[in-house]
């Protein structure tokens, strides 16, 4: 494994009509992936509010997340089993995107403010797009060259925020048209499309034969030193995010700003962060590396939050620096995912690339929803300027560790490639 892509830049090359190709597919594969979330997660608690179901009742909604937290639990077995002999990665997504489809379906059959059978069939969903991601997670980290992986990674986050328009907006703008049924019915045939992605997957010797040397488990990824160094790197970089993000709406709210307002940001800073954050990440990387890319933004999101700590102690006054702050935040986060997604295909071994990936990715996650349950309880007992610049401090300090880290990092990559272990 070569460590060009976590330190150094690295030239992108003319885009040859195979790699346009492996990009679109790689497109097609994420989109299918977010579309079914964000129908769940964006699209019905709106719906079901509005025909009364309760906020409790809605709130259970959000144990669908769990499938995306746990599933590196399952990703060893789908690096090591193939389940048809139409390529290893294919036989994973293929059934995985038709069961998703099929569920989506079934919710026509149910009534918007049916919970429990939402909840189960958004469960099987939740399942099968995780599984979904771990064998697609894996085919990108093969198929990725060096001086693809942040154009591939920017591709994703652009994806997740098409996702975001497709299944969230979209989706509520067909529930005022055509109803429940006719908006879940042409939301399941658009989650048809990404199938066609699937005829095109560019197959090599790495990616159609699955042959590791080891066999793929949670144990061999922590016997790796690199890969236990990234799983730092991803627990700690992102350890102040939830701190600030998950209280943004309830600050704006107590600043006084406006509901719509705030809806009008949270959408539109998400669309357009999404797609022309990712883009200007995957150049970042491409001339600076993923290392100096997560250092430069580390340092922007640490001015970010420290606006926001300024504002809350009555140090800096009006809207406009907050909404800025936190549209800029919003940016920067869509960035930095394409960065450490960069960095985790750098270090996911061959031998087990879903498995790899799949721990840091849910590592970062992890640590962020943690942030997020710790922030209300701190905020409602300390107030929102001791959450604010603590966020700050833990932010500042990640930088400095990730930094220290990386180039262990870089060190340990390097024995590694010299050992032929990478």
């Amino acid at each position: 494994m070569s460590t060009a892509d976590l330190h150094q830049p690295t030239a992108a090359g003319r885009f040859s009509a195979g790699r346009m190709r492996l990009f679109a597919v790689l497109a097609g594969l994420y989109l299918a992936q977010g579309i079914p979330g964000y129908l769940l997660v964006a699209a019905i608690p709106p719906i079901m509010r509005e025909l009364g179901v309760s906020r409790t009742a809605i709130g259970m909604l959000a144990v669908l997340m769990i499938p995306l937290t746990i599933k590196f639990l399952w990703a060893p077995l789908v690096d090591r089993i193939k389940l048809m002999s139409i390529g290893h990665r294919r036989s994973w997504i293929l059934p995985t995107q038709f069961g998703t489809v099929l569920a989506i379906v079934a919710l026509i059959f149910v009534e918007p403010n049916n919970v429990m059978a939402i909840f189960l069939i958004g469960l099987v969903i939740a399942i099968l797009t995780s599984t979904q991601d771990i064998a697609t997670d894996g085919y990108a980290t093969l198929a990725l060259r060096e001086k693809d992986r942040a154009v591939g990674n920017a591709i994703q986050g652009g994806a997740v925020a098409a996702s975001v328009i497709v299944g969230g907006t979209f989706s509520l703008v067909l529930y005022e048209w055509i109803g429940w049924q006719p908006m879940i019915l042409t939301i399941a045939a658009i989650s048809t499309l990404p199938l066609v992605a699937i005829a095109f997957m560019p197959e090599d010797a790495d990616t159609a034969v699955f042959q590791p040397a080891k066999r793929p488990s949670l144990k061999a990824f922590v016997k790796r030193p690199e890969a236990v160094t990234a799983l730092t790197v991803a627990l700690i970089y992102r350890a102040s995010e939830g701190l600030v993000k998950s209280m943004e709406g309830s600050y704006l709210v107590d600043a006084g700003l406006p509901l719509s307002s705030i809806g009008y940001l949270s959408g539109i800073s998400a669309a357009t962060a999404g797609i022309a954050g990712s883009a200007i990440a995957a150049i970042l990387v491409l001339r600076t590396g993923a290392s100096g890319t997560l250092l430069l933004l580390g340092g922007l999101r640490t001015l970010c939050f420290l606006l926001f700590s300024l504002h809350a102690a009555g140090q800096l006054s009006g809207l406009w620096v907050l909404l800025g702050a936190a549209g800029f935040q919003t940016l920067i986060r869509y960035m930095e995912i394409v960065a450490l997604y960069s960095l985790f295909m750098a270090v996911a071994s061959k031998d087990q690339p879903g498995t790899d990936f799949t721990i840091l990715s849910c590592a970062q996650i992890i640590i962020y929803l943690l942030g997020s349950m710790m922030a209300g309880m701190i905020a409602d007992v300390l107030g929102y300027p001791v959450l604010f610049f603590a966020a700050t401090a833990i932010s500042g300090v990640a930088v400095i560790v990730t930094f220290r880290l990386l180039t262990t990092l870089k060190r340990r990559t390097e024995e590694a490639a010299g050992d032929g272990r990478a």
